[in-house]
């Protein structure tokens, strides 16, 4: 409960967790708050915001709810944006682990794979595995993933670099604890944490990147997605900008919350190391 206490008590961490937790619940009762399919027509095409009280933002030029769009467009951001962020530091604190503690040919061999990746514009990646393999939400997730693992890895690689040489470790060795035991279970739980503070910017990145996507038209054609809703609005983006604009406020407060809730649980981990190191009174 520590690190909880620790990131609301920040403003940024405080503003972010809340904006967060709404996001999240609209997500999950998506299909309470907006029952049925978003895609279906619900009345008259182009119905400006606050024109019908069941239809309080509008349809769009095929006459489907702006509403109903929004909020299942929250539910597929925030999929998207969380299921590529574990993707990647799931597979970016792997190889990292690997690279850190193994050395040698190992660490030369997967850091040259790292470099790699690191060249490559993580969007131009994405855009080349989606038109391949085609539109899809789990080859999106995939793609995106794809281009955001290799910082995480390198991360991963430097804690574990600093790490593998301590007393802790070398007692371990010494007690004759196997490698891989050693690598899990007395270096990974200590070098993770840096790494996980990088997890709300691949989540905004992947949000981004998703929006832009699905903008391009490469985005799964069966779900909503705010992407698509501001490419379908710039149509008609002279007689009537809601169409664009409120998907378009919609995935700014996402990417701005999901960036606040970062920044907080950065300060967060850093109040509660500098309280550590003062317990600990100092060193002789």
């Amino acid at each position: 409960m520590r690190p909880v206490r620790l990131i609301f008590g920040t403003t940024e961490g405080a503003i972010g967790a809340v904006l967060l937790s709404l996001l999240v619940l609209i997500a999950l009762f998506a299909p309470v708050l907006s029952p049925g399919d978003p895609l279906d027509i619900a009345g008259p095409p182009l119905l400006h915001p606050f024109s019908m009280a069941r239809l309080p933002l509008g349809t769009d030029s095929l006459g489907r709810d702006v509403l109903a769009g929004i909020i299942h467009g929250t539910r597929t951001s925030l999929t998207v944006g969380l299921a590529a962020a574990f993707a990647a530091i799931a597979l970016g604190v792997c190889i990292g682990l690997a690279a850190g503690f193994s050395g040698g040919l190992v660490d030369e061999a997967l850091m040259r794979v790292v470099d790699a990746f690191q060249i490559l514009p993580g969007f131009l990646l994405a855009l080349a595995l989606v038109s391949v393999a085609g539109a899809s939400l789990p080859v999106v997730v995939l793609a995106i993933a794809l281009g955001a693992w290799a910082a995480p890895a390198r991360l991963m690689r430097a804690q574990v670099l600093s790490i593998r040489e301590r007393d802790y470790v070398a007692a371990a060795r010494v007690t004759g604890m196997h490698p891989l035991e050693i690598a899990v279970k007395e270096i990974l739980p200590n070098a993770l944490p840096p790494v996980l503070t990088l997890a709300a910017v691949i989540v905004a990145a992947a949000i981004l990147t998703e929006s832009a996507l699905s903008f391009l038209g490469l985005g799964d054609p069966n779900i909503v997605t705010w992407g698509t809703m501001i490419a379908e609005g710039r149509n008609v983006l002279r007689s009537a900008p809601f169409l664009s604009v409120l998907p378009g406020l919609a995935l700014v407060v996402t990417v701005i919350t999901v960036y606040l809730v970062g920044e907080g649980v950065t300060q967060a981990l850093a109040e509660g190391k500098a309280g550590q190191v003062d317990r600990q009174g100092p060193t002789a």
